[in-house]
């Protein structure tokens, strides 16, 4: 019978999408793993991947359409002996509810049931479940109906797909498998309590305020939603704590000017902040109780340093993840800083480019800014607020006044993860790497 093919999360945080171009067209072959269509996400444009073999029986979402939320149906694949008659006539109202952003019954959450509204003559594929953690699992449609049909939970299964996707042959390999008893888990048997988040005004009641009033209305896009709903979150939920310490740069800036000159032919410019990252990434290893990220109800302690750096965007901002930073060279290090702001600034980095980590930086010092306090962004344990460097009297060791370039810095912690005495030591020895770059590198 035929298969809707459903908008795909192409992101844990995907909650919906503009479908931006069809690569196919109705009456095209296709097998897993060819591009069909290109997606809009709140991040970046993305080609997304045909998982099962068939025809494109129907589109039902046209391109250009924004919002489409995540599971709704937009194409029809038909299998061998299948034609377009054996469509459901039913598919094509939820489709253009969901083009124009209302509900429809093929937009179900992903730990919804299918729609009922579905006739019996388009086999749709179950939506799909949600891991024991309530992160979203990935499956094909096919593969959801036949786990269906065998009776399989998917949330057992390790996909072989695009992604970590469950196709078609990691299902058929399960039901060939010896059977084993079923575990509950706590957390599968725990309910979840739906809470809604303190939205504050309606955009009705703010308007009213300002009626006599002239103003531009902004609508908010994909990008912009998720910052505001994940930023408020992090603030509500993550108990954060701050530390603040000042950093003189002389030592480094001389380094830095003579490294310059030598890698000149090469092309290569080193930035403070490329100090800044390799300095984080060996504290990091310095104090390996903080290179840690919060999950739920536990701590993964990590072994590598991947180090989020913001990088502004119009309309928003990315954090590219530089991994196993504390094994790079300050120019590759360079080199890659470069590429990934870059292509985050022409929304063409993967979610594997932004996602993950374990520790964040973000630096207005080129604005100005002298210090400033960041929000941690979940899964995060902490994140460096760097501010410009400038020069100013300080007291020296030896108890003479002299003129130094200082830069001050804040570090946000979360205190489910880090305790203040590791977040201070965490903190002491970025400050001591930056201001002795060479034992830094040794």
């Amino acid at each position: 019978m035929p298969t809707e093919i459903l908008m795909p999360a192409l992101s844990p945080t995907m909650e919906e999408g503009t479908l931006a171009k069809w690569l196919v067209k109705e009456g095209d072959t296709v097998s897993s793993g060819d591009l069909i269509a290109e997606i809009e996400t709140d991040k970046a444009t993305m080609e997304f991947e045909a998982v099962d073999e068939g025809v494109i029986g129907k589109i039902l979402i046209p391109e250009g359409s924004e919002g489409v939320k995540v599971n709704t149906a937009i194409a029809v694949l038909l299998e061998d002996g299948e034609s377009a008659d054996d469509i459901s006539t039913s598919a094509a109202p939820a489709a253009a509810a969901a083009a124009t952003g209302e509900a429809a019954p093929a937009a179900v959450e992903a730990a919804a049931p299918a729609s009922a509204a579905t006739a019996p003559a388009t086999a749709t594929a179950p939506a799909a479940p949600a891991a024991a953690d309530g992160s979203r699992l990935f499956a094909s449609p096919l593969a959801r109906r036949i786990a269906a049909d065998k009776g399989l939970d998917l949330t057992t299964l390790s996909g072989s797909g695009p992604r970590g996707r469950i196709v078609k042959a990691d299902v058929e390999a399960a039901a060939a498998a010896p059977k084993t008893a079923p575990v509950v888990t706590a957390a599968a048997a725990a309910p979840t309590a739906a809470t809604a988040m303190p939205t504050g005004a309606s955009a009705e009641m703010v308007a009213k305020m300002y009626a006599d009033r002239d103003y531009d209305e902004i609508s908010l896009d994909g990008m912009r939603k998720i910052i505001a709903a994940r930023l408020t979150e992090a603030k509500q939920t993550i108990p954060h704590f701050y530390l603040r310490r000042d950093i003189q740069l002389d030592a480094l800036l001389v380094f830095r000017a003579q490294l310059n000159k030598q890698l000149a032919a090469r092309g290569v410019k080193l930035s403070v902040n490329d100090f800044i990252i390799k300095a984080v990434a060996i504290a990091l290893q310095q104090v390996p109780e903080a290179n840690a990220v919060w999950a739920g109800d536990r701590v993964l302690q990590m072994k590598s340093s991947d180090v989020a750096v913001a990088v502004a965007v119009e309309g928003g901002l990315f954090t590219p993840v530089l991994q196993d930073a504390h094994m790079k060279s300050l120019s590759a290090l360079s080199a890659q800083m470069k590429d990934m702001a870059s292509r985050a600034r022409e929304r063409k980095l993967a979610p594997s480019e932004y996602q993950g980590g374990s520790f964040a930086i973000s630096n207005l010092g080129m604005f100005g800014v002298d210090n400033f306090d960041a929000i941690v962004n979940p899964p995060h344990a902490g994140i460096l607020a760097v501010g410009a460097g400038k020069k100013q009297p300080v007291v020296g060791e030896d108890g003479e006044l002299k003129v130094a370039t200082v830069m001050s810095v804040t570090m946000s912690v979360d205190h489910r993860v880090i305790d203040g005495a590791v977040g201070a030591n965490l903190l002491k020895a970025i400050v001591e790497n930056l201001e002795n770059p060479l034992a830094m590198l040794a």
